[in-house]
């Protein structure tokens, strides 16, 4: 499970995205990028989050660290901001940190990455079925000279389609992903080198323990599936079922793994 610590202070908002995630400051004395629980999709998006964010350190791809950050009613209570204001105060109750990295900056079009890194940002979103890693929105970062991956809330579009109830795995596992507009869809070439392998990164163990990282309380109940162990049952299934599955990798041809 994710470490909680406690909002401190709001620092500023940042005002790229649409869903206005802020910077804070917590008990531990660390600062976070917080993705509000009462902005954009709700909790599902901070699932899918921390989800994508476990997968991808499995992978050996650099990640920021997470928390689950508890809001208390007093941090609204002081915001000038009227639009911050009223988020703060839809968002009582744990959100998500995201470490922040201090002095670190997007990627040019000079972007220069490592073949085995790319590969397994390339395979990642694959995976995930993530559709938000463009040169418009590259969500890539370099700090200290490193690459790393952030912003994952567009992965795992199949829970944003549990109102009438938990989906078949199959149709996940199956759905191809489209590599056309993606940072680095020039290099897929190098997806069947790494294939096998990241895929063996990724047993069952491994899922379970991925699932096991997201907070009971961001786990909303749907119609079969409406207490926490049932849920985290469907989304290990999804991502099982998605390993299990050559059809969504581009030039595999279908079948399974």
């Amino acid at each position: 499970m994710l470490p909680t610590v406690a909002v401190t202070r709001y620092v500023t908002p940042l005002r790229e995205g649409g869903s206005l995630p802020g910077v804070v400051e917590a008990d531990d004395l660390g600062t976070y990028v917080c993705k509000f629980r009462g902005a954009g999709q709700g909790v599902r998006v901070l699932v899918a989050e921390v989800l994508a964010t476990g997968v991808a350190t499995r992978l050996g791809l650099r990640t920021p660290r997470l928390v689950a950050l508890e809001l208390d009613a007093a941090i609204a209570r002081y915001e000038a901001d009227e639009e911050v204001q009223d988020l703060l105060s839809a968002s009582l109750g744990l959100n998500l940190g995201v470490d922040f990295l201090p002095g670190a900056f997007g990627p040019d079009t000079e972007l220069a990455v490592p073949d085995d890194v790319a590969a397994r940002v390339l395979w990642l979103d694959a995976y995930l079925a993530n559709v938000d890693r463009s040169w418009r929105n590259p969500n890539l970062l370099v700090w200290h000279g490193d690459l790393w991956v952030i912003d994952h809330g567009a992965s795992l579009w199949f829970h944003h389609a549990w109102s009438g109830g938990v989906g078949d795995p199959a149709r996940f596992a199956a759905r191809p992903w489209d590599p056309r507009d993606h940072v680095l869809g020039d290099r897929l070439d190098l997806l069947a080198g790494v294939d096998a392998e990241l895929r063996a990164l990724l047993d069952d163990a491994t899922l379970d323990a991925v699932v096991a990282d997201v907070p009971a309380d961001w786990l909303e109940p749907v119609p079969g599936a409406s207490d926490e162990a049932s849920l985290r049952a469907a989304y290990t299934a999804f991502l099982r079922a998605r390993r299990d599955s050559r059809a969504w990798l581009p030039g595999a041809g279908g079948g399974a793994a």
